[in-house]
């Protein structure tokens, strides 16, 4: 199962370089059957760039969360801190086998609505 994440261009491009090894969210799919994260980035970019298999999801309070990623997190702690403000959870995907496309694609090629998703969505 895929899922399609909306992700700032910038982050996109630190997952796919290498340098972002886990990707952050509030909020996280459901389904345990999910292997693959297609990656949307985000205005200005607003392409389907890419895709990564699914490793190890870290749940755990913000503290910890960072703890354990924050020398692969391909972001600033103060980032970080802001982002899960105020939250008792914080959910880090590890990406494994970044995929750069060679030739990025329309959002309605993955996803018919052709409306990007607020932060995932099954497809």
């Amino acid at each position: 199962m895929k899922v399609l994440l909306s992700i700032r261009p910038e982050y996109a491009e630190r997952i796919f370089d290498g340098s972002k090894q886990f990707e952050f969210r509030k909020a996280i799919f459901k389904s345990d059957k999910v292997r693959t994260v297609v990656v949307y980035a985000t205005m200005p970019v607003g392409r389907v760039v890419g895709e990564f298999t699914v490793g190890e999801i870290i749940e755990n309070k913000p503290s910890e969360v960072w703890r354990r990623t924050k020398d692969h997190s391909g972001i600033t702690r103060d980032f970080f801190d802001e982002y899960f403000a105020g939250r008792a959870r914080a959910f880090a995907i590890e990406v494994h086998n970044p995929k750069l496309y060679r030739k990025s694609l329309n959002l309605t090629d993955v996803h018919p609505s052709g409306v990007a998703p607020q932060s995932f969505c099954y497809i």
